[in-house]
């Protein structure tokens, strides 16, 4: 019997729409725009019906996907979101991603989970810190990336310009897809270099709207955008001389990057975003489990939780479980294993979501993202499959740099604060560090940047009602340390070990010099690195 004999009709269902989907996240440096783009995809493909006001305006409504109160207020995205949306015979699962450093952590889940990024740029700052740092962890993870040079309806760098920044700090050779016409601040339109015409755009009141395009044969583009159109045509042919064309192969191997111009603003060029995902943008694959084996799209069920939320509905004290189905079909109501614990786990409330909104869902397929309700059990990092056993690889946790002690403010609460506390550790808010020394009353938070800490206790007062002080502590630096040597190196100057939730024991010290010297002062203690959570 061949292969193709061998597939039931349900293998065959499987794969076909695991075909049909395309799960990637949008990640940047802050105030690149990702929110901004977010709902402008979800716009074009008809899932909203009005994009969101840019944040700060006031009066005017937040994005879809910054949801939390934070977020509105701020105008900076703090947690990952997911939304899910048809377009064209295809199903996006989109993971919008923190920009800012200090939540780098859930950025990171998040890679785990897609199959491409969309790497926003910003049109007049180019690559920045955290931008750098997003693309050598997509190189790492092998996920292709698609650049999108944003914000090119405000004044900028020449693009020429940012396309040889792009290849020098990253060795990333970027192939653009479509070129500017016009320069940065004076954005008429795009050149589509596959098919050589004209794209024009019309702006519309606020952006708040699809932006009309009108495509302009190549012979009447002249006509239609003058010298800006003679530009582009002599920049798209030296591109083309320096071998800048698109090829799919480097493409899906991470050797090259496609790249569009766009106004996300303005909806200016997001519907060639959208028809790129589709057409080239990889669908759902095999992934590799625990042991290096790779679990096929049509092996029997399986996903992996990269990320666990709560207070999404004040109404409802529920958290959410984020899962990446990695194979085979989801039917809600089947009782799946937890491959951490070895029980049972049903998956009655499983919900399909898009930001904060939630419906019920009823099956999903690979590449799908689906959150289950009432996930106590789940962590980060969890697999759950059913029938055929798999163990996804665990996602590691960063190196925290900042620590600080949490109390509790109002000693009746002690049990929202300690309920709190462990809420948060499980959504991987903060890592919580304990000592018989400290107790347990006295947690110590450590975070990769202080901004967690605000959102911890924000949390903590406006959704758990234990409001928190907290005290910092004068570490800046973690590493793993063996339990036998635990001791020995609590009882150093300008260092202390705490225990971590998982059971991992943390050698705290006071600086990067103090660990060096006492590591030059005591070789046979070994401390083991964490992932940096900086490059």
């Amino acid at each position: 019997m061949t292969e193709v004999e061998s597939h039931t009709p349900a293998d065959t269902r499987v794969a076909a729409e695991a075909e049909r989907r395309r799960t990637f996240a949008v990640i940047s440096h802050p105030d690149a725009g990702k929110s901004t783009l977010t709902e402008a995809l979800a716009l074009h493909a008809r899932a909203i019906t009005e994009a969101g006001a840019i944040h700060g305006k006031a009066g005017r409504r937040s994005t879809v996907s910054d949801w939390m109160e934070m977020e509105k207020a701020r105008g900076i995205s703090i947690t990952s979101t997911a939304l899910q949306f048809p377009y064209r015979d295809c199903v996006i699962n989109l993971l919008d991603t923190p920009g800012h450093a200090d939540f780098s952590e859930d950025t990171y889940r998040v890679l785990t989970a897609v199959d491409a990024a969309v790497m926003l740029i910003d049109a007049a700052k180019g690559l920045e810190p955290q931008t750098l740092k997003l693309f050598q962890v997509c190189k790492q993870r092998g996920i292709p990336i698609i650049t999108v040079v944003n914000k090119w309806d405000r004044p900028g760098r020449h693009a020429l310009e940012l396309m040889d920044e792009i290849h020098e700090r990253i060795g990333l050779r970027t192939t653009p897809l479509t070129w500017p016409v016009g320069i940065a601040g004076d954005f008429k339109g795009v050149m589509d270099r596959r098919k050589g015409h004209f794209i024009r755009f019309t702006r519309t009141a606020g952006g708040a709207t699809i932006a009309p395009e009108e495509h302009i044969s190549p012979d009447q583009a002249l006509d239609a955008a003058g010298v800006d159109w003679e530009n582009a045509v002599e920049e798209s042919e030296l591109l083309s001389a320096d071998g800048s064309d698109f090829d799919r192969d480097t493409f899906v191997t991470g050797e090259t990057s496609p790249v569009l111009f766009t106004s996300a603003a303005l909806n200016f060029g997001v519907n060639q975003l959208l028809d790129v995902l589709v057409e080239l943008a990889p669908s759902p694959g095999s992934i590799v489990d625990v042991d290096g084996e790779p679990r096929p799209v049509d092996a029997p069920f399986s996903a992996f939780v990269f990320k666990v939320q709560a207070g999404m509905d004040s109404s409802h004290r529920d958290r959410i479980a984020y899962a990446r189905v990695c194979s085979g079909t989801f039917e809600r109501g089947d009782v799946l294993t937890h491959a951490a614990t070895g029980k049972p786990f049903v998956t009655k409330y499983a919900q399909s979501v898009f930001g904060q909104q939630r419906s019920t869902l009823d099956s999903a397929w690979p590449g799908d993202v689906i959150g289950l309700s009432n996930a106590a059990a789940l962590r980060p990092g969890d697999t759950l499959f059913a029938d055929k056993p798999v163990r996804f690889p665990p996602i590691p946790s960063f190196s925290p740099e900042h620590f600080a002690v949490a109390r509790g403010t109002d000693p009746s609460k002690h049990k929202q604060f300690r309920r709190g506390v462990e809420q948060l550790d499980q959504e991987g808010v903060v890592q919580v560090l304990r000592s018989d020394k400290r107790g347990d009353q006295a947690p110590v938070f450590a975070a990769v940047g202080p901004m967690q800490f605000e959102v911890a206790a924000h949390r903590m007062s406006s959704e758990m009602g234990a409001p928190i002080t907290l005290e910092s502590l004068p570490y800046q630096v973690a590493r793993i340390v063996d339990p036998a040597d635990a001791d020995f190196v609590d009882r150093q100057f300008s260092a202390e070990v705490l225990t971590r939730s998982d059971g991992v024991m943390l050698a705290l010290f006071s600086t990067q010099w103090r660990m060096e010297s006492f590591q030059r002062d005591n070789p046979d203690v070994i401390l083991r690195d964490l992932i940096a959570a900086r490059s």
